[in-house]
């Protein structure tokens, strides 16, 4: 109920809640929860999924979902780590933790099928990571000012640099993740490409994030399989 899972016959040595920004994306979700349950659940661990859903019909504004998303979690637990999920990725091994690294914050997709199972760039913080909630603090969590697709990543891996932190990866043969892909066109797409940079990061990071995080929270439901967080 609610996504929220502890096991049964141990005490679980880790709580980590699992963020997932979301509109409209109905097949996505449907697949990432048939595959994250049982992968989660084989790793012991005590977690709750949260899907974070922006309303209306302006620019997706991910980065700023996930800072309510972590705001919103931080009330049910004091959890150990923060995993900020894409929709349309599904891990491939087991035997990659969806647990926080104590000192830096981990970037775990480090080998996605779209990019032939490589970085795209050597900053990519995209698709999953994790951190715990107090480097999410310390870097002032993520911007709130990108709206539309890409981007705010790599104000993330600048963030984390200007807070006195550093990347730390999951190897590749572990970090394999699988994309998801219901679009029918994306066979013709140009080549992946590092999306332009709109915001002077070393000048903003401290005045923009979850200090000045503003939203409404329109409701909060708990259903079969994830806690839904609604927001405008």
């Amino acid at each position: 109920s609610g996504g929220h899972y502890r096991p049964p016959h141990c005490f679980a040595r880790y709580k980590s809640a699992i963020l997932v920004a979301y509109r409209n994306q109905e097949k996505y979700l449907r697949h990432l929860l048939y595959y994250i349950h049982p992968f989660l659940q084989r790793q012991q661990l005590s977690y709750t999924i949260y899907l974070i859903q922006q309303v209306g019909t302006g620019s997706f504004n991910r980065a700023k979902l996930l800072n309510v998303g972590v705001r919103e979690a931080m009330k049910d637990e004091e959890w150990d780590c923060l995993v900020l999920h894409d929709i349309d990725l599904v891990p491939e091994n087991d035997y990659n933790l969806y647990i926080c690294d104590e000192y830096y914050p981990k970037h775990m997709a480090s080998a996605m099928d779209k990019f032939q199972y490589t970085l795209p760039y050597k900053s990519f913080f995209g698709g999953v990571s994790a951190l715990t909630p107090e480097h999410y603090m310390k870097m002032n969590g993520f911007p709130n000012t990108y709206w539309g697709d890409g981007g705010e990543n790599d104000d993330i891996a600048t963030r984390i640099h200007l807070a006195g932190m550093k990347i730390v990866r999951t190897s590749p043969h572990l970090g394999r993740y699988r994309v998801m892909d219901y679009n029918e066109e994306t066979e013709i797409q140009a080549p992946w490409r590092r999306p332009p940079s709109r915001h002077n990061t070393r000048k903003t990071w401290k005045a923009d994030g979850m200090n000045t995080l503003q939203f409404r929270l329109l409701s909060r439901t708990k259903h079969p399989l994830y806690t839904k967080i609604t927001v405008d």
